[in-house]
């Protein structure tokens, strides 16, 4: 572990004059620094570093983080989700250009689908959000949804504290889609906004009431042009639909709101449903528990991949495993003999 110092202005000017090497990119003082100078490569490659399943990384990261979660100011921590086709990014870029002019500084760390072949990220959130990559006080940042949700879980929070030790003030995670991963995203954020499309209700019907309950607002998006109307009666419905559930533990009344991430409507009273939000969590101390609760959420999902990897690293059980698989498909065995014959 490596002494924490406050960087002064001198210490912040001559880390952003200097060219850095790869080497000095892989050191957690360096990086610190460079971080808390506003530095977007050095936040880069320390997301980078954090997400390295090398373990010589893993201890420098580790280094890292005890660091950061020293300076790290607490941020918005903000979900957003929808089915593919629903306008994700270019909602969160209108909604990102729309806080830039409260003078927020925002981060986007996008959980991309992953490339079979090369497991990298492949929907390249800047080119999708051109506009607002190009803005110096926006961090945006896609990340390879990879085989595993645990890693996903682990590695999208160390990024959060990086991105809420280099100052952002807004900081949004875009999932993949429908799917678990929203399960995932909604442990590790404070407000969760579900973005759907009019009309879509019948292909939806077998997600909806797993997702809306997980809903802190539900937005209506390309409520716009033809689609006004419709978009008014969706949001009429889905208000109904939510009135059937239980009251949340929190006391929160989720409002169902009309957008367009296109033409920007709607985006300022989404600001201040958050605001309010925000306001009624931390009044009731919702907001604490909640993040503890996450916390220990995390613990556990950690304990499952860290006990899977451990137990497979062994060269007999992985035979053993490969064996096993084979048996499940060829017939010979059922999965609970399996498991019985590899913990045997």
């Amino acid at each position: 572990m490596f002494n924490f110092l406050k960087p002064d202005q001198q210490h912040i000017d001559n880390w952003l004059s200097a060219r850095k090497t790869q080497r000095q990119l892989r050191n957690p003082q360096e990086l610190l620094l460079g971080i808390q100078a506003g530095s977007r490569a050095a936040l880069s490659a320390a997301i980078t570093l954090v997400e390295s399943e090398n373990p010589q990384d893993r201890m420098l990261a580790n280094d890292l983080l005890k660091a950061c979660k020293k300076v790290a100011k607490s941020a918005k921590r903000i979900g957003i989700t929808g089915v593919p086709g629903v306008g994700k990014s270019t909602f969160i870029e209108s909604f990102g250009l729309e806080l830039l002019k409260k003078g927020l500084k925002i981060a986007v760390l996008a959980i991309d689908p992953s490339s079979s072949v090369s497991g990298g990220s492949i929907l390249g959130d800047k080119t999708r959000m051109e506009r607002l990559s190009q803005e110096t006080a926006v961090f945006i940042r896609p990340s390879a949804a990879g085989k595993t949700l645990g890693g996903v879980a682990k590695h999208t929070r160390e990024a959060i504290l990086l991105c809420e030790a280099a100052g952002y003030d807004i900081i949004i995670i875009e999932t993949v889609g429908v799917g678990q991963s929203e399960t995932v995203v909604h442990g590790m954020v404070d407000f969760f906004m579900l973005l759907m499309l009019a009309g879509a209700g019948d292909e939806l019907q077998g997600m909806k009431r797993g997702i809306m309950e997980l809903a802190d607002t539900v937005i209506i998006n390309k409520a716009d042009g033809s689609n006004e109307v419709s978009a008014k009666n969706a949001r009429t419905q889905y208000a109904s639909a939510l009135h059937i559930f239980a009251q949340r533990p929190d006391a929160w009344h989720v409002p169902v709101l009309c957008a367009s991430g296109l033409n920007a409507i709607g985006l300022i009273e989404i600001w201040q449903e958050i605001e309010k939000f925000y306001r009624h969590m931390e009044f009731g101390g919702y907001l604490l528990t909640k993040r503890a609760q996450q916390e220990v959420q995390l613990f556990e999902q950690l304990i499952e991949e860290t006990l899977r990897l451990q137990f497979l690293t062994h060269e007999t059980q992985q035979t053993q495993y490969a064996s096993l698989k084979e048996q499940l498909l060829s017939g010979e065995l059922m999965a609970y003999e399996a498991i019985d014959l590899l913990f045997q």
